[in-house]
This record gives C-alpha cells, structure tokens and sequence, in this order.
C-alpha cells in the first residue's frame, strides 16, 4: 500500500468519526467539502455492507446534491447542516427515493413529497445520504427483516441491532452517517440506540412533525433522531422544531441542585447483572457530580398496568391508522396486501392482535378504558416523581439486556430467563405509554464489549431541559466512563 492510498484511507476514517455538528462546521469552514465527505461515507458503507444497514442508496443523487452544497457555501450559505449526508429511516417518505416501509410490495415505490422531518432537514441544508433498513412496517424490536436482511450490530456481527430503527442506529454506531432519523412507538429508537452505542432521542409525542411517516399507532408514534451525542440531537430538535438552544444547564456547577429519580422495583426487577451493574455505577457517579438521586415506586402494578394499556393501544390502533395512511398519501397498496405478504411470524402476530376478529384483538371498551382510565393513572404515578419528589428526570437502564444474538428472535435470554423478544423494551414503553420525551445515552461496554445504554425520560413538554440535562452528564460520564 503507498502512501497516497495510506492518506486516503486514514482521511476516510478521520471523516467517519465526525459527529453532526462537527461534520457540519467542517463543510461550513471549507476544511472539507461536502463532496469529499460523501465520497468517503459511500467508500465505507460500501465496506461495511455486511451490516445491512441502507436498504436504497442513490449514490449519483447524493454526490451531485454533495456538489450542490459546495457550490451554495461558495455563496455564503448559513444553512445549519448544509452539505451533511442523513440516514433515514424507510419508513419516511421521500421525494424521488424509493420508500419501501421495510416490506417487499412497495419496494419500487417512489413518493411525490417529503416527511415533513424530512423537509426540514432539507431545508437546512442536509443531503438525504440513503434510507435504512428497518423491521418491516417497523413492527418489531429485533432488527430483522425477511426481504432486506438482519441489521448487524456494528460491535459484533453476530449481536442483533434492535429495532425497528435498526439500520439507522447501525449506520450512526458504525461512521456511515453522523446522524438518521428514525421513529418509535414503544423504544424503536431507544432499544437500538442502547444496543449499538449510540444517542436515540424520541421527543415528546407529537411534538415533532410525523406527517409522511408510515404509523402504527397515532396516540402513540414519534419521530426522532440517531446521533453520536447529545449536542447532535440538540442541533437536530433545535432545525425540526425552530425552538433555540437554552444554553447550559444550571449554573456550571456539575449536577449541584438537579434531583433525580430512579424506581428499582419497577426497572431492575428484570436486568442482566451487568446492566445493572453498570447503571447503578452511573448513579454512583452522578452523585458524586452533585445529584440528588432519590428512589421513587410506582407501585406493585405499574409494570401491568404500562404494558397492558400500551400494547392494547399500539395493536386496536395499527389497521385504521395504515389504512389512513396509505389513503392519504395515495401509496399503492392496501392494508390486506401488506398484511398478505408479511412474514409469516409477523402475519401471524397480526392474524392474533391487529385484526379486529383475531383472538387477542383489543375490544373498543378495553381501547377506550387504556386511553381513559389507565394512561392518567400511569401518569399520576409517574408524577409522584416529576411532581411530589421534584425531579427532572426518572433514570433507568434503556434496555434490560445489552444486545441478544441474532439466533434469539422470539425469545432472549434476561438475568438467566428465556422471555419473548418483547421484553426488550420492558423499559422503554412506559414513557412511549403517555408520551414522555426520552433518551438513550450510552454508558459504556459489558465485558463483551457490547454497548450499555442509560435512559431519562422526563415530562411532557420538557425536552430542551432533557436534552440540556443529559448533555450535561454526559459530560460528567465522559467517553471513557471504566468498564465494570
């Protein structure tokens, strides 16, 4: 190897650890041109194609949309993410690329117009770099797809990515892009976000745009983004929303003042050692910040009581709100096709919770008594909290487990006990339940070098106070928080 194809290859690498706002302050002060910087993201995806992360690259678009961005920062060009690759989910409508929702009747489809998330990155500047694989109609917390493959997890091949928003967690755990947007209903963005090592957001429901965006659920689905840090997701929210950056949490002086919360009964009762471990070493050193960590239970039944109403939520709503979704943006399927061609475990799964006639089906009194009956209950508890115990945030490991192997699909192993695959996001679904914004940051590596994520989730509506919060311990944690 010489040493011109040396330098290139270093380069490559230099370029695929940038984060966003790194990446983008690179293109803006002409240290790299957003051609270049594509180049070398395509150049590595195409070296890491194993991991299944892309399902559509358009890689000719990308590059002249590259060229573009170069030739408006020449003009002085102030767009926050100008000239910056994306991954997005292919659940997202995109103008001109193929939108498949992750299943094989509508691999060919091209949209006419963008997700609104998707315009308002545009808008600022960023290139839609490709579209991620995902669970087909993002409906499972795995990472595998029948049509496009299993997403890997980047630190080990043989590890699952989670799900649904797998190949966008992949790619940003993996360098190809700096950030992708992805989407959750119950912890599709936390769950991989957790397995892959990665920062997942999901914002307070509904407070991000989901227009154009395949549902599952409308009382329950966000979208949200995959980035390498905090001060990435805080770029991203700051574009979408309009809203500006707060500044700095308190007054500098590490955690001092900030009270948190975390309830053992209800998010340790099932966690592989490890994990727990290592998340009560977290809190150990938050305190040693300043924090105040107070324990907190929700009660004997606030694990049930979560799962019970959300599922029956996410499953009663799934039929009405895919079928309105394809009416209305005239996608050419329906929803009796799409459920004809699922794979036969998740046509199976639907034939059972999702078809008004199937055997576990949510009857409309038990929809309406999860809506009105249990969400303000789950929220009562949770305020005992945010409200009577005054704290920002409830901490908890983001999944209770750090990545399965690929070979455990149905079930997984959890502190010794085989349970469904649906216990990965044991920890997530209380927050997606009623709508909290949550993060995954991630908090180091099990002795298998397999990525620990940590959750806060924190009250509607208070996402800019989350996001600065977490910034913040994150920078307390550090990069290089020791191994357990």
């Amino acid at each position: 190897m010489d040493d011109t194809t040396t330098a290139s290859s270093r380069q490559d690498e230099d370029v695929s650890s940038l984060g966003l706002a790194a990446a983008a302050a690179a293109v803006r002060n002409g240290d790299i041109t957003s051609e270049a910087y594509t180049a070398a993201l395509l150049q590595r995806t195409r070296a890491l194609a194993e991991l299944n992360a892309f399902i559509t690259i358009d890689e000719a678009e990308v590059l002249e949309a590259a060229r573009a961005a170069d030739k408006a920062r020449a003009t002085a060009s102030t767009a926050p993410l100008l000239g910056v690759p994306f991954g997005v989910k292919d659940s997202y409508l995109t103008k001109g690329l193929p939108t498949s929702l992750g299943i094989e009747g509508l691999a060919d489809f091209v949209p006419g117009e963008d997700a609104h998330a998707v315009r308002a990155i545009k808008g600022a500047g960023a290139l839609i770099f490709g579209k991620n694989n995902l669970v087909e109609m993002s409906y499972g917390l795995t990472g595998h797809n029948a049509r496009y493959g299993q997403v890997k997890n980047p630190h080990s091949r043989d590890r699952m990515s989670g799900g649904s928003s797998s190949g966008s967690a992949a790619s940003v755990a993996a360098g190809l892009v700096p950030a992708s947007l992805g989407g959750d209903t119950v912890g599709s963005i936390r769950v991989p976000a957790s397995f892959c090592g990665v920062v997942g957001f999901k914002p307070t429901t509904g407070r991000w745009p989901r227009n154009g965006v395949a549902p599952i659920s409308h009382t329950l689905d966000t979208t949200g983004v995959f980035a390498r840090s905090v001060e990435d997701c805080i770029l991203v929210d700051q574009v979408v929303t309009g809203e500006q950056d707060v500044g700095p949490l308190g007054g500098g002086d590490g955690l001092r003042g900030i009270r948190l919360a975390f309830a053992p009964r209800q998010f340790l009762d099932l966690v592989d050692p490890e994990v727990e471990t290592r998340f009560r070493a977290v809190v150990r050193r938050l305190q040693d910040a300043g924090a105040e960590v107070v324990e907190v239970d929700l009660g004997d039944d606030f694990n049930s009581l979560v799962q019970t109403a959300t599922w029956g939520i996410f499953a009663h709503e799934t039929m009405s709100t895919i079928s309105e979704f394809l009416r209305r943006h005239e996608i050419p399927a329906t929803f009796e096709a799409i459920y004809a061609g699922l794979k036969p475990e998740l046509r199976q799964a639907w034939a059972q919770i999702v078809l008004p006639s199937g055997p576990g089906a949510t009857s409309v009194e038990d929809y309406q008594k999860a809506l009105n009956v249990s969400r303000p209950e789950i929220q009562r508890r949770l305020d005992t909290a945010f409200v009577s115990h005054g704290a920002l945030a409830i901490l908890q490991p983001t999944t209770p487990c750090t990545a399965p192997s690929i070979e455990e699909q149905a079930t997984v192993q959890i502190a010794g006990q085989n349970v469904s695959y649906l216990a990965l996001a044991n920890h997530t679904v209380s927050a997606s339940s009623v709508g909290l914004p949550g993060i995954s940051v991630p908090v180091g590596l099990s002795r298998a070098g397999l990525p620990i994520g940590l959750e806060l989730d924190a009250p509607l509506g208070s996402d800019r106070r989350l996001l600065n919060l977490t910034r913040a311990i994150e920078g307390i944690l550090g990069a290089n928080f020791s191994a357990i």
